[in-house]
C-alpha cells in the first residue's frame, strides 16, 4: 500500500506533466507497490482521461489482447478484422496506443501495469520484436504512458539505448513515516514503542510494502489477542500456508520459470541461503559445475531479479526470500522451532538499537518458545 505523502505518485506525476511528456517506467521487486500505483494514477486528476491495462491477465493471444484493449477503453479503439491474424491485430493493438484521442482531441493516459509480459506474443509468426515495436510506438506516441515491471535488470537493459522520454523510475521502499500510517496505531499508543516498532517492521520487511502491511496487519491482530511483536508476527506469517510464505513463493516459482536452467538455479539459491557474499569460484565449487557454465546460471537469476552481484559477489536482491528458501527448499516442511530460530537469526541483526535492555536479554535467552517478546 502506498500512503498519500509517498514521493513515487509525485515523481511520476511530475514526469507526465513534463512538456513534452517523458515515460515514467516503474520497477520494483514482487510486493513493492506498482499495481497499487496504478490505481492510485487510474483516478488522477488534471491527466485526462486514464485507461489501466493490466497486461498480465490479458497478453494471451494478439487478437484477445486487442479485443481486450478496445473493451476497457472508453473511446474508440481499433480493432482489427475478424480473422486478420495475429499481426494485424497487434498493429490495430499499436495504432490504438498511438492514436487515440478524447473527443476534443486531447491524449489519454495509458497505465500498462506489466509491461514485459507483451514478450508473450513473440511465439506468434510475424512478431519477433513485439517488446521493441511497442516501445518504438509509445516513444513516438503523443499520448501519456506510464509502464510498471517487476523485473528491474530486464527493463533497464532493454530501455538503456532507447528514447530520452523513458524515464526509470525504481519503487522506494518505505520511510518510517510510511510505516506508522500503515500501521495506524491511533494517537493514544505510546510514542516512543511505536516509533521502535515501526523501525523494527521497516529492518524485517526490509522496506516492501507488502511486507510491511503484511507485518503491520499481523501484529494488530496479536495484540488484540493480547500481545505479540514484529519478530513473533514474522513467524507466523512465514509459517507454512501463512500470508508472507505466499507471498514468497509466488516471488520465488514466477522468477523461476521466467528464467532456465530451472533445477541448476534452485541448487544455487540454495547455496546463496546458506551463505551469501560468495564469488563465482566459490558457487561453482558448492555446486559442481564448471565455473563457465555457473557463471550462465548466475546471469539467468539476475536477470529475472532473484540475485545482486556486488563486487563479484552474489547475494539474494530479497532477503527475506533468502530466509523463506532457507525454510521452505527443504525435504519437509519446517517445524514451529526451526521457523522461530530461523526467523530470530534473520531478525538480530537488523532490529533497531532497543530503548531498553531487556530485549537482548530476551534474545539472548530464547524465551520458552524461541521468539523475542517486546513489551
Amino acid at each position: 500500500m502506498l500512503t498519500p505523502r509517498s514521493t513515487l505518485a509525485r515523481r511520476v506525476a511530475a514526469a507526465l506533466d513534463a512538456s513534452p511528456s517523458r515515460i515514467p517506467v516503474v520497477v520494483g521487486l514482487c510486493g513493492s507497490g506498482r499495481t497499487t500505483l496504478i490505481q492510485q494514477l487510474r483516478d488522477r486528476d488534471g491527466c485526462g482521461p486514464a485507461i489501466p491495462i493490466d497486461v498480465e491477465r490479458t497478453a494471451t493471444t494478439p487478437e484477445r489482447f486487442a479485443r481486450a484493449l478496445a473493451s476497457a477503453s472508453p473511446l474508440p479503439f481499433p480493432e482489427p478484422p475478424a480473422g486478420s491474424g495475429a499481426r494485424a491485430a497487434f498493429a490495430a493493438a499499436l495504432e490504438g496506443f498511438r492514436q487515440v484521442r478524447t473527443d476534443s482531441g486531447e491524449p489519454v493516459t495509458f497505465l500498462l501495469d506489466e509491461f514485459l509480459e507483451l514478450r508473450t506474443f513473440e511465439s506468434f509468426p510475424g512478431l519477433r520484436r513485439v517488446i521493441y515495436e511497442f516501445i518504438d510506438c509509445v516513444s513516438s506516441s503523443s499520448n501519456r504512458f506510464v509502464l510498471t515491471s517487476r523485473y528491474v535488470v530486464r527493463t533497464g537493459r532493454l530501455l538503456r539505448d532507447r528514447s530520452a522520454r523513458f524515464e526509470i523510475i525504481p519503487v522506494p521502499g518505505f520511510t518510517l513515516e510510511e510505516v506508522l500510517d500503515v500501521m495506524n496505531l491511533g494517537p493514544t499508543a505510546d510514542a516512543g514503542d511505536q516509533e521502535y516498532t515501526a523501525r523494527s517492521i521497516q529492518a524485517l520487511a526490509d522496506g516492501r510494502a507488502a511486507y510491511v502491511r503484511a507485518l503491520a496487519d499481523e501484529l494488530a491482530l496479536m495484540r488484540e489477542r493480547g500481545g505479540g511483536d514484529p519478530v513473533s508476527a514474522l513467524a507466523a506469517l512465514l509459517a507454512p500456508d501463512g500470508r508472507l510464505d505466499k507471498v514468497c513463493r509466488f516471488s520465488y516459482e514466477l522468477r523461476l520459470h521466467r528464467a532456465r536452467g530451472y533445477g541448476a538455479l534452485k541448487a544455487i539459491l540454495e547455496i546463496l541461503a546458506d551463505e551469501e557474499g560468495l564469488t563465482l569460484t566459490e558457487i561453482s565449487q558448492r555446486l559442481q559445475r564448471t565455473p563457465g557454465s555457473t557463471k550462465d546460471y548466475l546471469s539467468w537469476l539476475e536477470d529475472v531479479d532473484l540475485v545482486a552481484a556486488r563486487q563479484k559477489r552474489y547475494n539474494f536482491a530479497d532477503p527475506l526470500l533468502r530466509l523463506w528458501v532457507r525454510l521452505r527448499c527443504r525435504p519437509s516442511p519446517p517445524s514451529e522451532d526451526e521457523i522461530a530460530r530461523e526467523v530470530r537469526r534473520y531478525a538480530l541483526p537488523r532490529l533497531p538499537q532497543q530503548p531498553e535492555p531487556a530485549l537482548a536479554m530476551a534474545a539472548a535467552a530464547g524465551g520458552a518458545s524461541g521468539l523475542i517478546e517486546i513489551d
